[in-house]
């Protein structure tokens, strides 16, 4: 395991400039309120690069040594009785591939020998305050130094970008654990459309999402869970999950799985009484063919924003032949009127963050895309009651339908494909 992490750091090292350092902190532990904080979950990039899942830890990276520091906490008996063990020193050694551990309490006295007679630093400002002032009191310190020949970095380079780059490309072991949140992701919204009933809370099938989730080892969802009945399915980002469910109304799930640090992000939508009104199947089976026509095009070359406009396409012709729209399909797409009910973008990248590092577009161009990017597919409609000309038979209907999908050399490979989403598949195993 520690081999897939060494050789990300033998990637970063072999970019770096010579003489230089990269320095990239943990996360640390957040109060939630008292003695309790909230459940820690550590920094993507220095996990992406270490494969270490403590707070209070520090990576030193020395292109022209080639050589991996860590810093972290030291094992101390009577904190670990409260709070659980910790690797150490020795562990970050025979565990984890440093090159050298230190205790994090060492960070600030020997960072800046570290910095010393170095031409550059690697380290991304404005993150968090604190280790700002570390980075840049250890600079001082060295520069203080010059009468005795010394000099310190004269630049610094943040690795946020170099770093998104990296992460955009996943590797085999990152796609086997995206494909194994993508299948507890799955069966988590199988179960949701089999116990779905009118007269349930949105929470409760919240419940039954997450307690899928734990079952299956993920231990939290990649983000806050969006169950959202009736009119809350045209909430976009609509988080509070307690109105209750009513029959005859859509219910929207965008819920994804954490494992091992990584994402998915699935959306579907179903009827809560598990039988589409005839409104509902025209909506919906217009998202379905936007989001078929996205995927189907995905492979090595296509330009990034051409999923999201092969959708809108989709989309707005539809939106015409129902009468929601009126006017030339392509002027509605120019000037952009299809917003009105189609709002956000058809996808992001995916990876251990839900959003994922990594550039859209390069020199100011939409990017290509390349085998072993991994992205979302989402395009939706939300028709807000009370919606200026547009029919009541229509209002609070909301559809999302997304998808995992990655880029191979043969086209794409949609990893959340367990999930059901023709319509004829949700009704059957709704009426299980």
């Amino acid at each position: 395991m520690s081999s897939v992490y060494a050789k990300r750091r033998e990637q970063l090292l072999n970019w770096m400039q010579p003489d230089s350092v990269a320095v990239i902190f943990s996360a640390t532990e957040k109060s939630r309120n008292a003695d309790n904080d909230y459940p820690f979950r550590q920094n993507s990039s220095f996990y992406y690069l270490t494969g270490f899942n403590e707070p209070s830890s520090a990576l030193v990276l020395l292109s022209s040594e080639k050589q991996f520091i860590l810093f972290n906490r030291s094992h101390d008996p009577e904190k670990e009785i409260w709070t659980g063990r910790r690797v150490g020193q020795k562990g970050a050694l025979e565990l984890y591939g440093a090159d050298e551990a230190f205790a994090i309490e060492e960070f600030n006295t020997r960072l800046p020998a570290l910095l010393t007679n170095k031409k550059v630093l690697y380290y991304s400002l404005g993150l968090e305050r604190q280790d700002d002032e570390k980075i840049l009191n250890a600079i001082e310190h060295v520069r203080g130094q010059v009468r005795t020949g010394v000099t310190a970095p004269d630049m610094i380079h943040s690795l946020t970008t170099q770093l998104g780059e990296m992460r955009l490309f996943k590797d085999a072991f990152e796609i086997e654990q995206m494909q194994k949140s993508a299948d507890i992701a799955a069966q988590a919204h199988i179960q949701a459309m089999q116990q779905c009933r009118a007269g349930m809370y949105e929470y409760e099938l919240e419940a039954v999402m997450h307690a899928a989730f734990l079952k299956q080892g993920a231990r939290s969802p990649a983000y806050p869970f969006i169950v959202g009945g009736g009119e809350n399915g045209c909430i976009l980002h609509y988080t509070e999950n307690n109105a209750l469910l009513n029959d005859g109304e859509l219910v929207l799930i965008d819920a994804g799985a954490e494992y091992q640090s990584y994402a998915s992000d699935i959306t579907r939508t179903f009827p809560i009484n598990g039988c589409f009104s005839n409104e509902q199947r025209a909506i919906y089976e217009l998202v379905l063919n936007a989001q078929l026509a996205a995927i189907d095009i995905i492979k090595p070359g296509i330009l990034w924003n051409t999923v999201h406009e092969t959708a809108v396409a989709v989309l707005t012709q539809g939106l015409v032949e129902l009468g929601l729209l009126q006017g030339d399909v392509a002027q509605l797409i120019e000037d952009k009127t299809y917003r009105r009910f189609y709002m956000h973008n058809t996808g992001h990248w995916l990876g251990l963050d839900v959003h994922d590092a990594g550039a859209y577009k390069i020199n100011a161009q939409w990017r290509e895309l390349q085998v072993g990017m991994m992205l979302t597919v989402e395009p939706g409609l939300y028709i807000a009651a009370h919606s200026e000309g547009v029919d009541p038979k229509w209002w609070n209907i909301g559809v999302r339908i997304e998808d995992d999908v990655l880029v191979t050399a043969q086209g794409h490979r949609v990893l959340s494909h367990a999930v059901p989403k023709s319509i004829a598949d949700i009704e059957k195993i709704m009426a299980v």
